[in-house]
Order: structure tokens, then C-alpha cells, then sequence
């Protein structure tokens, strides 16, 4: 356990940093940054914006909605990259953004994806959650899609063995079973608060000591697992991570993923693949991983394939059976205003 460790006698912070990376997100970030008012009422927030090369109306969108957020408690920073070099590069622009204006203040850090809404008092009650345990470095919500389903968002460290039962189908057979779906942890109740190893990185509250300890996001994972490589990092230096359900966050899962379809099938099998390289290391693992690699390009082909064959039938389909496949982006935010 890290010696910084004290339970604290001060008040919660009155501050919050949130980073937001966007790309393509016309349909849903508006939906966001409009709760974000109501989830931190009494707080101030650093705001850090950095869109990925978007060429739809993210940016435009962006600009007019920050005119809903009070400026007396928001302190916007945007960063429009003219290239994407990744969602993981991008948090870091946000991090070295907080890391020079937070200095010697303890201000903690809210990563957030801007396909969430937030209900509200979500952030006021995930700092008073997460503050109620010393040992805890950092918490993350429930995630619920937009019809109160609750997502699977807690995983434990993956391993090789978790990889082969997943590339064979293991995992699908016996999604309850805490050997064969150990990863995705199929044998979890997540209406249960617990310490985790990794909960999805979509919405990722974490303590200023453990963000200033762990640092940079790892680049090595551009898109996917570098939330993973990161939560794993903390805690190695002694912190635990902890899932609150009594906090429940909207969560629009993949949107900006399926624009970028393709590319994402190869990124996230090559950073698993990346991922068991650089913690796995025992002779055993090394001989998996040594397999694994030829697996995972099989299965990254199949995948690409199978989207393919989706983006060849997708319209015909949805041209009889209207919003089939996917529901449109821009009901997110009209759904939203309906439950205010």
C-alpha cells in the first residue's frame, strides 16, 4: 500500500479535472458536456477537450454547447489535433494540460468517454465513494444503456489462458464460469460494489496521488488496453480500484468505435496480443504468446471479414427492417432531454 495513504481529514475536493477525447462524436457529445452541469453542481472543473481530427460537426457542436456551462465554475481547454494519432495520445495531451495547471493542488481526474451522460450528482457521489476508502486509487460507475440495462463493465487482468478461451469460443459456451470466463468475469453480480482489477475506462474517476504516480497513458496501446495497462499500473504501486453500482452512469457503448471499424479489429488484437507480451513472462506464457500471435491474426481476419459482409447487407436491411443494426446517434441526446 503506497505510504501517501492517509484516510483525509479535509473536505472532499472542491475541484475536478475531466478529459474528454473526441472523434466523430456529433451525435453524442452535446448530450455529454449538457450533463455535466448537473453531475458536479457545487464543483469547479477543468475541463480538457481534445478532438481527434473529427470531420463531421464535433467541433462546432463543442463550441456552441460550452455556452451552457456556467463560466464561473468551468474552465475549458480545447485542443484540436489536425491529425489522429490515437485515443491514447490524446488523453495524454489532456494529462500534461492537467499536469501543468494542477501543479501542487490535489485535484482529482475524471476520464470520461463523450459517449456517456451523466445523471445528476454522479461526480459528487463518486467522490464521496470513492474518498470513503483510503486504500482506493480509483472508481468507476455502472455503465446502463439507455433502457436501464446494465453493461458488463468489470474485467480481471487478462491472461493467455483467458485468450484462448476466448478465441475458442470457450468463454460463450460457459459465460458464467469463473475458469472459462474469467476475463470478462461472467461469474460477477454487477449490481455489487467490489474491488476490481480493471473496469471499463468509459467513465474512470481517479485520486490526484495515483494520476501523478502512474502517469502517461501507454501509446504502445493506442486505442485499446491502455485503460487496462493503466489500472494495472496503479496497482502494482499498492492502490486498489473499486466498482460502485449505487452510481450509475448512460452509456452509448462503441459509438465512435464502429466509424473506425476496420482499424479498431486489428488495433485491439494487436494490443492484446501487445498487452500479454509485456506482463505474461514466464516461460509458459512466453510459449503461449508465441502461439497466440498467428491465433489472433486469424481472428482479426474472420472479424474483418464478417464486417464486411455486415457493411455489404447492413443498408438493404435496414431499408426494410428500419434501425435493425443500430439506433441513430442523434436519439442519444433527445432521448436524454426527455429525462430531464
Amino acid at each position: 500500500m503506497p505510504s501517501s495513504l492517509v484516510v483525509p481529514a479535509a473536505p472532499l475536493p472542491d475541484t475536478i479535472a475531466i478529459i474528454i477525447v473526441t472523434f466523430q462524436n456529433a451525435g453524442e457529445i452535446a448530450a455529454c458536456l449538457y450533463s455535466l452541469c448537473e453531475a458536479a453542481p457545487e464543483h469547479r472543473v477543468r475541463l480538457f477537450l481534445i478532438d481527434n481530427a473529427s470531420t463531421d460537426a464535433t467541433r462546432d457542436i463543442i463550441a456552441a454547447s460550452l455556452d451552457n456551462l456556467p463560466k464561473s465554475r468551468f474552465f475549458v481547454e480545447i485542443i484540436s489535433n489536425d491529425e489522429n494519432f490515437g485515443f491514447t495520445h490524446a488523453v495524454n495531451q489532456g494529462l500534461k494540460r492537467y499536469f501543468a495547471v494542477s501543479d501542487h493542488q490535489e485535484i482529482p481526474v475524471l476520464f470520461l468517454n463523450p459517449d456517456t451522460i451523466l445523471p445528476a450528482g454522479t461526480i459528487a457521489a463518486l467522490l464521496e465513494k470513492l474518498y470513503a476508502f483510503p486504500e482506493a486509487g480509483a472508481m468507476a460507475p455502472q455503465l446502463v444503456h439507455q433502457d436501464g440495462r446494465i453493461q458488463p463493465s468489470c474485467r480481471r487482468f487478462p491472461t493467455p489462458g483467458d485468450l484462448f478461451c476466448e478465441l475458442f469460443g470457450l468463454s460463450r459456451i460457459f459465460p458464467r464460469s469463473p475458469r472459462f470466463n474469467r476475463w470478462k468475469m461472467g461469474d460477477f453480480d454487477h449490481s455489487h460494489a467490489a474491488e476490481v482489477d480493471q473496469p471499463q475506462g468509459a467513465c474512470l474517476l481517479a485520486r490526484a496521488e495515483v494520476v501523478k504516480q502512474v502517469g502517461w497513458w501507454d501509446e504502445d496501446f493506442p486505442l485499446f488496453f491502455s485503460d487496462v495497462d493503466w489500472c494495472r499500473r496503479a496497482r502494482e504501486k499498492g492502490w486498489k480500484i473499486r466498482f460502485e453500482p449505487a452510481v450509475q452512469i448512460i452509456h452509448a457503448q462503441g459509438v465512435s468505435v464502429r466509424q473506425v471499424r476496420a482499424s479498431a479489429i486489428w488495433s485491439s488484437h494487436l494490443s492484446f496480443w501487445r498487452y500479454l507480451r509485456k506482463y505474461e513472462n514466464s516461460w509458459r506464457d512466453n510459449l503461449l504468446n508465441l502461439i497466440s500471435g498467428p491465433l489472433l491474426v486469424v481472428a482479426a481476419t474472420l472479424r474483418m471479414i464478417s464486417h464486411l459482409i455486415k457493411l455489404l447487407f447492413t443498408p438493404a436491411v435496414n431499408r426494410i427492417f428500419p434501425g435493425l443494426f443500430f439506433k441513430p446517434n442523434s436519439v442519444i441526446f433527445e432521448e436524454f432531454k426527455k429525462m430531464l
